[in-house]
């Protein structure tokens, strides 16, 4: 796949500073949605009803985004930011925040220049008592540091730890200090297990409300996990976007949830491309199964491997597979890591549709969103700044449903 030429540049476009919306709106669905059956057409989100093919099934990331940011100050004033990107020991996330004595986490650092050597430390209070967190750096990868967290009090969790001193990650792109309101304006209604440093922002429009009644209304919902990573904001430096290496994130699958895509066959909406990356990945597992007997679930999903099933194989062949392995295995939950990259031309395999949000220029998701709508995501871009749609994390949502059958 690396030998294709994918030209970012033909995905840019010019996106002013006032149109990045900074802030949430007021209330939480209050947005305006653009729904893209061919042709474009400007609605309010309230009204995805109008617009969902009937008996759609809908399918939602659950991850939690957690207070990843810790902030430390040396005895010299400076100020050393710690951002937890992903666990190192305990390697797994549950594990990592049910740790009480210490954890290692892989992590970037801000201001690394003037953490030399030694260990960063700040005071805080819990329950009327004080107590200290201790951060020290104990190894590097290739990019970023590995930091162990040792405290005082070990009757705390990490994830406690994390609840206490950490900060929401908003993205960087804001501008902005994160505030109160982040903490749960940042976060799905639906939000369930930890493990993001960012939002699947696409979801940020839902309300409970909104969730009964679409499930009142005959439309199924089904849930996977995807820990969304730092990975998720790092551009496009690559001319040739088929260079471009993408970040491994973690994810898991119910069996439950593999059935009701079967089910709903033909009629799966995303809800966002973390939703979509990991939909879209199940089908390499089902042809791993097919080719080899074995889904291999502790190698990752390579970032072109959806790209080497036959064109023959359908999408539901391949989830039947995996369902019948799961059975035969007496597996309740897949979990996996993924690194795929859908870039156009893509073989849909599990998505009618897809609901997100209007994303950067020359980024990957510009490139998933165009490998389901092809060149039409000028059009759509074109006719949301005319329209008055606020872009990014914060910003208006669009309903995707290309005219078309999945194959």
């Amino acid at each position: 796949m690396t030998d294709r030429e994918i030209n970012i540049k033909d995905y840019d476009y010019e996106l002013p500073e006032e149109r990045i919306a900074k802030f949430p709106p007021a209330k939480r669905g209050d947005s305006k949605l653009l729904f893209w059956d061919g042709a474009p057409h400007c609605s309010h989100f309230d009204n995805i009803e109008d617009f969902l093919p009937e008996g759609a099934t809908l399918v939602f990331n659950n991850t939690k985004v957690i207070r990843a940011r810790l902030m430390f100050f040396k005895d010299s004033g400076a100020r050393i930011e710690i951002f937890c990107l992903e666990p190192h020991a305990p390697a797994d996330y549950e594990r990592a925040f049910a740790a009480t004595d210490s954890a290692e986490w892989i992590c970037m650092v801000g201001n690394l220049r003037k953490w030399k050597e030694g260990a960063l430390k700040t005071e805080f209070t819990h329950e009327g008592v004080t107590h200290t967190l201790s951060a020290e750096r104990v190894g590097a990868t290739e990019k970023e540091q590995i930091v162990r967290f040792t405290w005082s009090d070990r009757s705390l969790t990490f994830g406690q730890m994390l609840e206490l001193l950490g900060r929401i990650p908003i993205p960087p792109y804001l501008n902005r200090e994160s505030r109160e309101e982040d903490n749960t304006r940042y976060q799905t209604v639906y939000s369930k297990f930890e493990g993001s440093v960012a939002a699947p922002t696409a979801g940020l429009h839902f309300t409970d409300e909104m969730l009964e009644r679409l499930s009142r209304n005959g439309h199924p919902m089904a849930e996977v996990t995807l820990h969304v990573g730092a990975g998720t904001f790092l551009p496009v430096k690559s001319e040739n976007a088929a260079e471009h290496h993408m970040h491994v994130e973690h994810f898991s699958v119910r069996k439950e949830t593999v059935k009701k895509l079967i089910d709903g066959y033909g009629n799966i909406i995303a809800v966002g491309t973390t939703s979509v990356r990991t939909l879209e990945s199940l089908p390499a597992l089902g042809y791993r199964i097919m080719k080899n007997g074995s889904a291999d679930y502790d190698r990752t999903i390579g970032q072109w491997e959806s790209y080497d099933i036959p064109e023959n194989i359908g999408g539901k062949e391949l989830l039947e597979s995996l369902y019948e392995r799961m059975d035969t295995d007496g597996m309740d939950k897949i979990e996996c890591s993924t690194r795929i990259m859908i870039t156009p031309p893509y073989i849909w395999r599990v998505i009618r549709g897809m609901f997100t949000n209007f994303h950067q220029p020359q980024s990957t998701l510009l490139l998933l969103v165009s490998a389901l709508i092809g060149d039409g995501w000028r059009d759509i871009y074109r006719f949301a700044m005319d329209n008055g749609f606020r872009f990014l994390s914060y910003g208006d949502s669009s309903l995707l449903l290309p005219p078309k059958e999945t194959k």
